[in-house]
């Protein structure tokens, strides 16, 4: 009953925050209630054709997202070895390749960078709200889009929180296997395939990378939970309210023993470098900034880093600079002269994409470009 009561005070609280951002915190206070959890499918309700992956092409349901000049497509996947139940954990997903063919991609194939979306959202709201395609592209980059299951998910939030998701089962799982199908159906340069979100997609995305070290190249996490500390739903309100307590180290040190577990070489224990870009808003009411904060010490942790030294970089950049309303501040952890680390706090952001299309929920027009940012830093990087 304590921890009812503690979850009702905490949703009344953020009734104060705005409309979007408490029904973002309440999704997950929902998916603990009792009945709100869907059913599994009885046998006479299975399909009597069963496959390891069922892929789908259908026509796309949201022409806006389309109008940047490259192909666009909507596809089904499922894998029933990432379901519990038995029966294929379905994903539905949607696929951008640019129109323009750059010579780097002539010669070495597509970047890639895999969007996860936050509650309450889908995969095309984020692809319009952030406006990814659009910058991909004039980068030249192909993006994939998931999209977590209903079925999963009542509310469309990727289940960070879960110990079994965070070591890699359920729908991380399935989404590794999703982009390795995408990457044997597409031309994709396997050194430049990188993970970003924003929410529960910055939680999934940081779980994608930890994971799969040699997977990724860079993740690009946008008001994203600190890794490791939830166990249920329950536990991540607290999480997104106070942040992980003393907690994100010892998570991370699990990281990194399963690692050296995993490790086929023998005294191939260290974990490969995996740079990360944090955006957090320091108005964000749904997720705190704590979180931002403990999680740049993970990913010092991660990659061996201390947190305070002479190979750092502050930049302050005042409202009005770039275009933006926003002051913004930028940390740098460097190796050389590449950031390894790089943190931005954006004065009077809330939990939304910065810069982004404002007519999408959890998008704010005000702020800098994340999108852009997020691009930037992802091209400084390579596996």
């Amino acid at each position: 009953m304590a921890k009812a009561g503690s979850v009702s005070r905490f949703l009344r609280n953020l009734l104060r925050a705005g409309k979007a951002q408490h029904k973002l915190i309440s999704s997950l206070a929902a998916a603990t209630a009792p009945g709100s959890a869907k059913r599994a499918a009885t046998p006479g309700q299975k399909k009597s054709r069963q496959r390891k992956q069922i892929l789908e092409v259908r026509p796309n349901k949201r022409p806006d997202v389309t109008s940047a000049p490259g192909k666009w497509t909507a596809s089904d996947y499922a894998d029933s070895q990432q379901s519990p139940e038995g029966h294929p954990l379905r994903l539905n997903y949607w696929l951008y390749i640019p129109d323009r063919i750059p010579a780097a991609v002539t010669r070495h194939g597509w970047p890639l960078i895999v969007m996860l979306h936050g509650c309450h959202q889908s995969a095309t709201q984020f692809a319009k709200g952030t406006r990814m395609n659009h910058l991909a592209e004039s980068k030249g980059y192909a993006v994939l889009y998931p999209q977590q299951s209903l079925s999963v998910q009542a509310h469309r939030c990727w289940r960070w929180y879960s110990p079994t998701v965070q070591e890699g089962g359920g729908e991380a799982g399935a989404l590794v296997a999703l982009i390795e199908m995408i990457c044997a159906q597409h031309r994709i340069d396997r050194r430049r395939i990188y993970a970003s979100g924003i929410s529960a997609g910055a939680g999934m995305a940081a779980i994608l990378a930890l994971n799969h070290p040699t997977l990724f190249a860079a993740v690009g996490l946008h008001s994203g939970p600190v890794f490791g500390a939830g166990r249920n739903a329950i536990d991540g309100l607290r999480v997104m309210r106070h942040g992980s307590g003393s907690s994100h180290d010892a998570a991370i040190d699990k990281v990194i023993e399963r690692h050296a577990m995993r490790s086929p070489l023998a005294g191939a224990s260290m974990f490969p470098v995996m740079p990360a870009m944090l955006i957090h808003g320091d108005h964000d009411m749904a997720v705190h900034p704590v979180n931002q904060d403990q999680l740049t010490r993970q990913w010092l942790r991660i990659n061996n880093m201390p947190t305070r030294g002479p190979d750092q970089r502050i930049t302050r950049k005042p409202p009005g600079r770039g275009g933006t309303r926003n002051a913004c501040e930028t940390h740098d952890y460097l190796a050389g002269s590449k950031p390894i680390v790089r943190v931005v706090r954006i004065t009077g952001l809330g939990h939304e994409w910065s810069g982004g299309d404002p007519s999408e929920r959890f998008h704010a027009a005000t702020g800098p470009d994340a999108s852009l940012m997020v691009v930037s830093f992802f091209g400084k990087h390579r596996r």
